[in-house]
């Protein structure tokens, strides 16, 4: 089984994507958590900037997070040579879930940094377009980061293919507007990120928008004492994005690709 996954690893994530894009979109119009009425020209803005990030990513490195990872497993070395197999695979993953951790809490803290990832929180909803909502440049710097990782490290090659599905399904989720069973999703969160602990990161109030910063495991912001529990406004009647990105006019693909390079 891992061998067929390494060898269609594209068709794999593809697949994977698209299924979980098509199912999580089909919940949030049967259960919604708040009001959806933000119209098409957010979404496309949003999915606009994946597919510019994707070509980017294709055109900027000559070997992707994946690639660099079947290469240095081809060379011998790396964590598979110091622990088991299974062990590496869950070390690596666990790894990586902690290194984005980090990461994400540097997009915020540094204000180069924060010019691009405000981007991403710059969206005026919170459902899953939101979750593929990111500036092309810090595509790049995420990918460029995660070789890095991979190279120091030696992570698996599977290791790598199965957090990187597990990244984008659980962007997905973690941004979609659904409705869980109250009880069902207080247990969960003890684990993993759910849409109502990390709706609470993209509230406008600063000190919510620095928190909960965890992108599948949530045990990092319990950890490293950064997890909210709630929004102090509710999660009905919270206000989502930031202050002074809320014309509609900033939400066109042009806007948010200069974003960045704009005083505010």
């Amino acid at each position: 089984m891992s061998d067929w996954l390494l060898g269609n690893e594209p068709q794999v994530r593809l697949a994977v994507f698209l299924s979980v894009f098509a199912l999580l979109l089909a919940a949030q119009q049967w259960a919604p958590r708040r009001d959806m009425a933000l119209g098409w020209r957010r979404l496309l803005s949003n999915v606009s900037l994946v597919v510019i990030g994707t070509l980017l990513l294709r055109i900027a490195f000559p070997v992707v997070a994946f690639g660099l990872a079947i290469r240095l497993e081809a060379d011998g070395g790396g964590m598979a040579a110091l622990m088991p197999d299974w062990l590496a695979i869950v070390g690596g993953v666990v790894l990586l879930d902690c290194a984005i951790y980090w990461q994400h809490r540097l997009l915020h803290k540094i204000p180069l940094l924060w010019r691009l990832h405000r981007v991403h929180h710059a969206d005026v909803g919170f459902d899953v377009t939101t979750a593929v909502r990111f500036h092309p440049i810090e595509f790049a710097l995420s990918m460029a980061i995660k070789l890095g990782l991979i190279a120091l490290f030696g992570v698996p090659a599977l290791a790598v293919l199965i957090f990187e599905i597990l990244l984008n399904a659980g962007a997905l989720f973690t941004h979609a507007n659904i409705r869980l069973p109250a009880t069902f999703e207080r247990r969960l969160r003890w684990f993993l990120v759910t849409p109502e602990m990390h709706r609470v990161h993209h509230s406008v109030h600063k000190d919510e928008t620095n928190s909960n910063f965890s992108f599948h495991l949530s045990l990092w912001d319990r950890l490293f004492g950064s997890y909210r529990d709630q929004p102090r406004d509710g999660h009905t009647t919270m206000q989502i994005g930031l202050h002074e990105f809320r014309d509609s006019r900033e939400q066109t693909v042009w806007a948010l690709l200069v974003n960045p390079f704009r005083k505010h």
